[in-house]
């Protein structure tokens, strides 16, 4: 079980700076940004940061995992890096210009004619973010977990640090006589009205000084195109990029939907739904956050393994492992929600019920992507690509449908029904091309066990209706002790199990 010690480890460096970033966004930006702002601000930052996750994947078009392919297969492996980085360089600046010389159509078609700044600083962002890409990919390739993580907090220290000048320290100054020397400084470059464009500002600073920190690997390179492996990398990657753009239609297109097929007449009342349901979905990022963290140490982790003989082994045990995990993590955040819910603004939590419905879906989609595993490992990424889009035409469909019918509640079964398609679909046509011998009703009894025991909550916090919040949460305390309980006990007893067989085996 060594290698799952590894994974682990490996993991939790990795996702040291997510899991930080986005316990610091819940503690700091997510509290900030939702007593601050309105909630048509915040459906502003919402619906640009939606676009943002479509345009990183079009800028890097696959290439990261492209990388961890050719890196594995190649002899010569500062050529697939420097080939890979001179691509992602030349076509992100191209990128980059294009979104500059067509910032106000582009302005316009989003709906904010009055704020060309906004694509000029998010075009950046994506550009700049696109940049640093391949070395990410580098210094996980070779697990320097350290440095990889250290980057990424002084990013996520500089937003907040900046985000924090802006909104708090800048209107604490102005609207402070006792500091008047101040003011014609701070009014020099501060304007209270322009709150949505300091998120970005705040942002794109933090982007500047992430591509700094990653200069040496970007000018260490020898600089060695080969046009014959950029090729054969590009029919591996374009698939997965596709896959990628369909992945993020699913994760992020009712956000930009809700804009426009709400059903009201001002636009602004649609972002103010929209930033409701963007608010109440950071609540459910947890998961998503585990699954990104994860995916930092499981690309090169897989790929390394693949080799080995007991490798499929391993796969099935890191799934089971996983899914434990995220089960419990659903549970927590379930039994503890009247705490967590104040991680928002009052403003926002309208819409707090539609929270575990995106946790199960985060979690279908966290145990997809260690399906997934099976088209990257085998080369067939053709078939990630037809899952996603398969995925992305339901939640299109039913996005268009139930949007004008029951708002952001559309989003949210439009997401579910998603991503269970897409884990099931890879499943299914995973075990044809490459079989793993997952235990699905071990997996999927933890999955139910934590959904009926927060059901179970549910139905008894209905009919106690305790008077204190604190007697609540005690009382919740016992069901997510129940599934600790339970889960210990069917791995020791499936422990108990395997021994006896291999001493059978033995004799």
């Amino acid at each position: 079980m060594h290698y799952l010690k590894k994974l682990a480890g490996q993991t939790a460096v990795y996702g040291l700076s997510s899991i930080v970033g986005r316990v610091l966004n819940y503690f700091v930006l997510t509290p900030l940004y939702t007593r601050i702002l309105s909630t048509e601000q915040y459906g502003i930052v919402t619906d640009i940061y939606a676009y943002v996750a479509f345009l990183i994947i079009l800028f890097t078009y696959g290439m990261e995992t492209g990388y961890f392919r050719f890196y594995e297969s190649e002899q010569n492996k500062e050529k697939v890096y420097s080939t890979t980085l001179i691509s992602i360089l030349f076509s992100s600046i191209a990128l980059v210009f294009i979104m500059l010389f067509y910032c106000q159509p582009i302005a316009n078609w989003l709906q904010y004619p009055n704020h060309t700044e906004y694509i000029i600083l998010f075009a950046i962002i994506v550009g700049a973010d696109a940049l640093v890409a391949i070395p990410f990919a580098r210094l996980r390739q070779e697990n320097k977990a350290t440095y990889f993580a250290t980057v990424k907090i002084i990013n996520i220290l500089v937003n907040i640090s900046l985000n924090i000048f802006f909104f708090v320290i800048c209107p604490w100054i102005v609207d402070n006589p006792n500091l008047h020397e101040y003011h014609s400084f701070i009014n020099s470059f501060y304007d209270p009205g322009t709150h949505v464009g300091y998120v970005f500002v705040s942002n794109l600073a933090a982007s500047i000084v992430t591509f700094a920190l990653l200069i040496p690997y970007i000018t260490r390179s020898k600089w060695e195109y080969d046009w014959g492996l950029m090729k054969r990398m590009l029919i591996y990657c374009l698939p997965l990029m596709i896959a990628g753009l369909a992945g993020m239609v699913n994760q992020h297109l009712d956000k930009i939907l809700l804009k426009y097929l709400l059903p009201y007449e001002k636009i602004e009342l649609s972002l103010g739904q929209l930033g409701i349901y963007g608010a109440c979905y950071k609540l459910s990022i947890i998961i998503t956050l585990i699954v990104q963290a994860f995916s930092m140490a499981a690309d090169p982790f897989y790929f390394s393994q693949a080799k080995l003989k007991d490798a499929k082994v391993v796969y099935a045990n890191v799934m089971k492992y996983f899914v434990i995990v995220i089960s419990f993590l659903f549970l927590a955040i379930m039994m503890y929600i009247d705490l967590v819910k104040y991680f928002i603004g009052e403003n926002f939590h309208e819409g707090l019920s539609i929270v575990p419905v995106l946790l199960i879906a985060n979690i279908c989609f966290g145990i997809y992507y260690n399906l997934a595993i099976w088209f990257k490992l085998s080369g067939k990424t053709q078939y990630g690509a037809f899952i996603s889009i398969g995925g992305a035409v339901i939640t299109i469909l039913m996005n268009v449908i139930l949007i004008p019918i029951i708002g952001y509640w559309g989003s949210t079964w439009a997401t579910l029904v998603c991503y269970i398609f897409m884990m099931t679909t890879s499943y299914i046509i995973g075990q044809r091309h490459y079989h793993i011998n997952y235990n699905v009703s071990r997996i999927l009894s933890y999955l139910l066990i934590a959904i009926l025991l927060y059901c179970a909550s549910y139905y008894f916090n209905e009919k106690i209706q305790f008077e204190e919040t604190y007697m609540k949460l005690l009382f919740n305390t016992l069901f997510v002790l129940v599934y600790i309980t339970v889960a210990i006990y069917l791995e020791k007893v499936k422990k108990s199990v395997t021994s006896q067989q291999n001493v059978s085996k033995n004799n």
